[in-house]
């Protein structure tokens, strides 16, 4: 296949499946699979929407066009702690409005992995530039199966994971590892941090 359009293919991949949008996808899932009433079915998808999809890229487009990010693949890992911790205040929000709501504790869990996770990846980030794409795939993914299991709405997300990492490598925003390492961390943590806050929430409430 020609090098220049798997180059294009491999930026539409990218510039599309950003992790925003997998904060989307999984949460409208959640707000029509797991959410019986409307207006938290609604408060589900909205809190989404706005803090986890265009807060995040509005964000984004303005530290462009601020000079703070040297390009649209935040290619120097020292210009990514800024919009991280602002991202993390993003999370907070919204992770009060979700508790506020009441919505289903499955939602919550993974919210909460949100800003677990991208305080953890802020650490990494001082030495090492960790793939945030992956990390985005990886981690919805890791949400589904937790949620739904081994089911086609828990596996579609699968490919997805493989592709988004190998649009980071062949664009050379990072190398193999960065990605296989974004995809584990993420995967692990995710679905480690929502079963120990679902099972403790289902132990508390059948307990007490």
């Amino acid at each position: 296949m020609n090098t220049d359009y798997t180059q294009k293919i491999a930026r539409l991949i990218s510039t599309i499946l950003v992790p925003p949008m997998f904060t989307l996808i999984v949460f409208t899932i959640f707000a029509f699979a797991l959410e019986n009433e409307l207006i938290k079915r609604t408060a589900t998808i909205i809190i989404a929407l706005v803090f986890g999809f265009i807060a995040p890229i509005i964000l984004f487009l303005i530290l462009r066009k601020n000079g703070k990010l040297i390009d649209k693949d935040a290619s120097v890992k020292e210009e990514r702690t800024i919009p991280f911790i602002i991202a993390i205040i993003f999370y907070i929000v919204g992770l009060g409005l979700m508790i506020k709501f009441n919505l289903h504790i499955i939602s919550i869990a993974f919210w909460f992995c949100y800003i677990s996770n991208t305080i953890i990846v802020i650490f990494i980030n001082h030495f090492w530039k960790i793939s945030a794409h992956s990390m985005g795939a990886a981690g919805a993914f890791a949400a589904l199966i937790v949620s739904f299991g081994i089911q086609p709405v828990g596996l579609f997300l699968l490919p997805v994971v493989f592709i988004v990492g190998w649009s980071r490598i062949k664009l050379q925003c990072h190398s193999f590892s960065q990605v296989a390492v974004g995809v584990l961390f993420a995967f692990l943590s995710t679905a480690l941090q929502m079963y120990t806050i679902s099972i403790n929430f289902y132990y508390h409430n059948t307990m007490f």
